[in-house]
C-alpha cells in the first residue's frame, strides 16, 4: 500500500480579509499534520482579536451595497462559486481527505453536496417574501425581510471544505457578508475556499479566519457581529450561547448526537445490519453528530442483528483515505483518536461485551496514524457512559427492547435529540415512534440528509434549522411598517 502523502499545495496564503490574503497580527501559527501517518502539512495563521475586528470592519464596509443588489444579481455569485466547486472538486476533496482522514469518496460526495446547497439558496431568493395586512380604509400594514448585516459562522472538523461554504450560503444569499472561521483540525481546505471566493465575490464580502477558541470568542463577542451560526459539541455551543446572550444576538447553534436507530422485529436483519453502518458514517469514522450508534434491536431479531452487524463492520475496508479503496480512515487527531479509546475502555469497564474492534486495525501500513477499527459493543445499558455520551467515533452499542414504550424511554433518555431512525414495515408503528421520539429529524427505512427538508436538533442537540428555506429565512429580520395615508 502506498503510504506517500499525494503531492498538493497545502501552504496557505494567509488569513482572507477584505479580498486579499494577509499574516495574521501576532506572527503566531498553527501547524497541522496528516492523521494518517503523523507528517506535517503545513502552517495556518492564528488569528487573534485584532485580526477579527479586521475582518469584522471589513465585512461591515461591504455590507451595504453587497445587500442592495438586485435578488436577480446575488444568486448570480453562488452560482459562480458553485460552478468553482465543480470544477475544483477532486482537488478539494483529496486536500479535505489527506488533511481530516475522511475518505475521499466521501469529500467528493460533499464537494456535491455543498455546490447543490448554493444552488438551492441562489434559486429561493426570490420566494423571501414579506407580509401585506389592510385593516382599514386609508392603512396598510406590512412587513420586510431585511439581512442583519455580519454574520459570524464557526465550523467543526469533519466536513471541513463543505461547512465553510455550505454554511455560509443562505446568509449570503439573504444578503449579509460573513467572517468565517475554519476548523482548528483539518484547516487547510477552508483557505482555499478563500482563493475561489477572491475571483468571485466583491472585497470584503467574504472573509476567511484560521485559529482556535479564542478566534471564535472574538467573532461572538464582537459589537458588530449580530447573527452567528455555529457546528460543533455541546460543551462549545453552550459557550458560545453566554457569550451571545450578552449582546441579545441570534444564534444557530447545530450540536451533538447519541442518536438511537430502532429495529422492529419485522425488520430484515441483514438489511438493518447494513442500515446500522450506513447511518453510522464510517467515511468520516462515526465523527458525526448524526450517526446512529444507539442500536436500539428489538429482542426477538437480537442475535441475528448482532451476527450480521460484528459481520458487517468487520468487512468495512480501512486504509489511507486518499486511496479509492478505502471506505474508513484515521481519526481526526491525536486528541480524539485517545478520546474514542479511552470509552473503549469504558465500555469494558462498565460491562459491556466487545464483540469486535476495540482499537487500532492490524494492519502496518496504518500503524502510524489514529485509525480505530470499527467497534461493536453488546449488553449495553442507557447508564453505561458508551450508552449515553456521545463518542464522536466508530463506536456502536447494541441495546435490546421488548416493550415499545420502554424503548422509547429509553430512544428519549438523553440529553440529546438531534437524529433517530426507524427501520421497520409497519407504517402504522413507526409514525407512532416517530411521533414520540424527541428528534428534530427521524428517517424511516431511509438514510441521509435531503436538501431543502429542515435538518436541526432537539433539546441540548442545538436551536435553529439549517438546509431549508427556514435556514434562507433564519438570516432576515422582519420590520413591520405601519402606514396610513
Amino acid at each position: 500500500m502506498a503510504a506517500n502523502t499525494p503531492d498538493l499545495d497545502f501552504s496557505p496564503k494567509g488569513l482572507f480579509i477584505g479580498g486579499e490574503w494577509v499574516e495574521a497580527s501576532s506572527g503566531q501559527t498553527i501547524s497541522t499534520a496528516n492523521p494518517s501517518n503523523g507528517d506535517p502539512l503545513g502552517v495556518v495563521p492564528l488569528a487573534n482579536e485584532a485580526d477579527v475586528a479586521q475582518a469584522v470592519a471589513s465585512a461591515r464596509a461591504a455590507f451595504p451595497a453587497w445587500a442592495a443588489l438586485p435578488v436577480t444579481e446575488r444568486p448570480k455569485y453562488l452560482l459562480r462559486l458553485a460552478a468553482a466547486i465543480d470544477e475544483n472538486a477532486d482537488h478539494l476533496a483529496l486536500m479535505d481527505a489527506v488533511d481530516s482522514g475522511n475518505a475521499v469518496s466521501g469529500m467528493r460526495a460533499d464537494m456535491t453536496w455543498t455546490a447543490d446547497t448554493l444552488r438551492y439558496f441562489a434559486g429561493l431568493l426570490t420566494e423571501m417574501k414579506g407580509e401585506t395586512m389592510a385593516r382599514e380604509p386609508g392603512h396598510l400594514n406590512l412587513t420586510l425581510r431585511q439581512p442583519y448585516g455580519v454574520v459570524a459562522k464557526i465550523n467543526p472538523f469533519n466536513h471541513p471544505f463543505r461547512f465553510c461554504a455550505e454554511k455560509a450560503a443562505s446568509a449570503l444569499a439573504a444578503g449579509n457578508t460573513v467572517v468565517i472561521k475554519g476548523p482548528e483540525q483539518a484547516p487547510l481546505s477552508s483557505l482555499k475556499l478563500g482563493e475561489l471566493c477572491q475571483q468571485i465575490f466583491p472585497p470584503g464580502v467574504v472573509n476567511i479566519l484560521t485559529g482556535d477558541g479564542a478566534t471564535g470568542s472574538a467573532m461572538v463577542r464582537h459589537k458588530d457581529v449580530h447573527r452567528i451560526g455555529f457546528v460543533g459539541s455541546v460543551e462549545t455551543g453552550r459557550i458560545i450561547a453566554r457569550e451571545a446572550a450578552e449582546g441579545l444576538k441570534e444564534i444557530t447553534l447545530e450540536l451533538g448526537g447519541k442518536n438511537p436507530i430502532i429495529i422492529f422485529p419485522d425488520a430484515d436483519p441483514h438489511k438493518a445490519a447494513a442500515a446500522v453502518v450506513k447511518a453510522m458514517n464510517m467515511n468520516r469514522q462515526g465523527q458525526s453528530c448524526s450517526s446512529t450508534s444507539r442500536v436500539l434491536v428489538h429482542e426477538s431479531l437480537h442475535d441475528e442483528v448482532r451476527a450480521e452487524l460484528v459481520k458487517v463492520a468487520a468487512a468495512i475496508p480501512i486504509g489511507l483515505p486518499w486511496l479509492e479503496g478505502a471506505e474508513m480512515g484515521p481519526l481526526v487527531s491525536r486528541q480524539q483518536y485517545d478520546k474514542v479509546l479511552r470509552y473503549i475502555d469504558y465500555g469494558r469497564e462498565d460491562g459491556a461485551r466487545l464483540l469486535t474492534g476495540g482499537g487500532p486495525p492490524d494492519d502496518p501500513d496504518l500503524a502510524r496514524g489514529f485509525f480505530v477499527a470499527p467497534t461493536v459493543f453488546d449488553d449495553v445499558t442507557p447508564r453505561m457512559r458508551i450508552g449515553c455520551e456521545e463518542i464522536f467515533g466508530p463506536v456502536m452499542s447494541i441495546m435490546s427492547w421488548t416493550d415499545f414504550d420502554e424503548m422509547i424511554e429509553v430512544a428519549n433518555g438523553v440529553m440529546y435529540g438531534l437524529t433517530a431512525s426507524i427501520l421497520t414495515n409497519d407504517f402504522g408503528a413507526a409514525m407512532r415512534a416517530a411521533e414520540k421520539i424527541e428528534a428534530g429529524y427521524v428517517w424511516i427505512n431511509s438514510a441521509g440528509r435531503y436538501l431543502g427538508a429542515p435538518y436541526g436538533g432537539w433539546k441540548q442537540s442545538g436551536i435553529g434549522k439549517e438546509e431549508s428555506f427556514e435556514e434562507l429565512l433564519s438570516y432576515t429580520r422582519v420590520k413591520n411598517i405601519n402606514m396610513r395615508w
